[in-house]
């Protein structure tokens, strides 16, 4: 029968549905036969033929022949993250200069927490992944893994199947954190999303196993040690939660807890972006910055430096290098050592 060229190509999605398997179930089909049972491979062809599916993107198939001649990165954000936050824009150059060593194009893979995205990273063409942090429970892990290109892991989660990096996110935060909450009544936790539902608000003594995003849990764990090292009660230590890492949404937030008897003397905040935008929150509520509100920030941005930020220093220019060496097999990336951090201390703390 003749394809019909006004009809949109069928997905992998809709042949999941068609043959009542998973998603990845489908991939495999195609990729790694050899994963699914003869039965099951039967019954998702026939829905491939029934809906006219001719199989993965012929740019994904060439891929697999290591042909593509890119490399993706999967950016668990919106697109224009990549363009608008610092810490993003540098990982990122960092992994364009490697691809450009190589002679080797770079492509974003947006994910949006759709069930398409799964579906957007088996058909990517490209010769391998760099996945941007992301939580324990993404199904994209196991459909990048199923591709069975090169990947790697930047940030979370780590799993024993797919390479890491990262810096030791629990010590760095406890070291921020002894500085951030030094002398402190009222300490706050300024925080990264929790889990993919990305809900904001406020949280007292939250169990930092409740969050799935890595990144978040080490960082709430290294806080935890600092507050306890020095004789406090976890369940003295509010959280106040962003759904995403903005300046913009931690202005906005902070705008209403930095009010009132229980407003905070002292905030560790994730990020440069979200102490930056607390910065600006604190300054129209006439707040002084150590003396009536320490604040301490994380990646050592050139912006922090500009405000006096007491912050975590971290090269993420070489990380998203080290990722992309790692995808395309460079020996010597496998070899380096832990990836480094400093604390730097400027005027936002007390001691």
């Amino acid at each position: 029968m003749a394809k019909d060229p006004s009809r949109p190509r069928p997905t992998m999605a809709e042949v999941a549905r068609a043959a009542k398997v998973s998603v990845m179930t489908v991939s495999y089909t195609y990729a790694q036969p050899d994963r699914v049972s003869e039965r099951t491979r039967a019954r998702v062809r026939e829905a491939a033929t029934r809906l006219g599916y001719p199989g993965p993107h012929p740019g994904a198939r060439s891929l697999r022949r290591g042909r593509t001649g890119s490399l993706g990165v999967v950016l668990g954000e919106h697109l224009t993250y990549a363009f608008e936050d610092p810490q993003a824009t540098r990982f990122l150059a960092g992994v364009a200069e490697v691809c450009a060593s190589h002679g080797l194009g770079l492509t974003i893979v947006p994910i949006t927490g759709a069930p398409s995205d799964t579906d957007r990273v088996a058909e990517a063409a490209v010769d391998g992944f760099v996945v941007w942090t992301t939580s324990d429970d993404d199904p994209v892990l196991p459909a990048v893994a199923a591709t069975g290109l090169p990947a790697v892991v930047h940030g979370g989660p780590h799993r024993r199947d797919l390479p890491f990096v990262a810096i030791d996110d629990r010590a760095a935060a406890r070291a921020v954190a002894a500085e951030a909450l030094a002398g402190a009544r009222r300490p706050m936790v300024l925080s990264f999303p929790l889990d993919r539902a990305r809900t904001p608000g406020v949280r007292q003594g939250l169990d930092p196993a409740e969050a799935t995003f890595r990144v978040t849990r080490e960082r709430l764990r290294g806080v935890r040690d600092a507050w306890e090292a020095g004789g406090g009660r976890w369940p003295q230590v509010r959280v106040a939660v962003c759904a995403r890492n903005s300046a913009r949404e931690a202005d906005s937030l902070a705008t209403a807890f930095l009010t009132g008897p229980d407003a905070p003397d002292a905030v560790m905040a994730m990020s440069d972006e979200l102490a930056l935008g607390l910065l600006r929150a604190a300054a129209r509520a006439g707040l002084s910055v150590p003396g009536d509100l320490a604040v301490t920030g994380w990646d050592g941005t050139d912006a922090a430096a500009a405000a006096g930020l007491t912050t975590v220093a971290q090269n993420l220019r070489a990380q998203g290098a080290r990722c992309a060496q790692l995808a395309l097999g460079e020996e010597a990336a496998a070899e380096t050592g832990p990836i480094e951090w400093h604390l730097v201390l400027r005027d936002s703390t007390r001691r």
